[in-house]
């Protein structure tokens, strides 16, 4: 039980990460002590520690950006120790980066940012639609894909949902000039899928399987689900589109109202 909830929370994930490699420096710091009067310098210790953590924050499967969390941590509490900046300072960061990534504690859904490939063949894949369609992006994050979609389509209409509080609340300012695209503030689970002929998330395997599910039961017969790297679990895509990024995404569709197809690289 305790390692299925470690293994579904990041969190924790990094946590532990943190907490192996202070073990493991703190040993060996320990060592060299009692073998040699050589002492590590307190800011070299918090180096070696952070990257120890991120290595092993890497290998636990986290994200991309908790890599750079793990390696800086420590070093910057160091740094703190010594530096005249009042403590709500290192809180107010803090609270920014929980902000940020509200949906990875909540909902076990980091932030993913969809890239320049990625929006790439979205255009090329809606722009066989109708110019009227209407998509809805689950997890909009700052709502760049969501603006850059909206301006090449602008007879479409063009919905982000986002509760990652300050994620939200830039999301939301960055499309107020948008006259066809909006963010609101909602989880995907409450979101009627049955509006939209386009859905597109960039999410986690976590709620891919629920995320199914609500598809089928809402969605229409022509729309299509699409989903930036992570599958449905025994539901294999009508297509699959290489990105060729650093990431190895790929763009997943499934069309509803038929038996899904098999997946077909391009």
């Amino acid at each position: 039980m305790g390692a299925s909830v470690i293994g579904n929370n990041p969190a924790l994930r990094a946590l532990l990460a943190q907490l192996l490699a202070t073990l493991l420096v703190g040993g060996g710091i320990y060592l060299a002590a009692q073998l040699s009067d050589w002492r590590a310098p307190w800011l070299l210790a918090g180096l070696l520690q952070g990257l120890l953590a991120a290595s092993l924050g890497s290998w636990l499967g986290l994200a991309r950006w908790w890599w750079w969390l793990n390696l800086l941590f420590v070093p910057a509490v160091l740094l703190s120790s010594g530096a005249s900046l009042p403590s709500w300072v290192f809180f107010l960061a803090f609270l920014l980066v929980l902000l940020l990534n509200w949906n990875s504690l909540v909902e076990r859904v980091p932030l993913y940012l969809s890239g320049a490939r990625c929006q790439e063949q979205l255009v090329a894949l809606l722009a066989t639609r109708p110019a009227d369609f209407r998509f809805v992006d689950l997890g909009c994050g700052p709502a760049g894909t969501l603006l850059h979609l909206a301006r090449r389509f602008p007879a479409a209409q063009f919905v982000g949902v986002e509760t990652a509080p300050l994620t939200f609340a830039i999301a939301w300012l960055r499309c107020l000039p948008q006259r066809n695209c909006r963010v609101r503030y909602a989880s995907l689970w409450r979101t009627d899928l049955s509006r939209f002929e386009v859905v597109y998330c960039f999410l986690s395997p976590a709620p891919m399987a629920a995320l199914w599910d609500k598809a089928r039961a809402q969605m229409k017969a022509d729309a299509w689900l699409i989903s930036n790297s992570f599958e449905v679990p025994g539901v294999a895509a009508d297509r699959s589109i290489e990105l060729h990024d650093w990431r190895e995404s790929r763009l997943l569709l499934w069309r509803m109202g038929g038996e899904p197809g098999a997946s077909s690289g391009e």
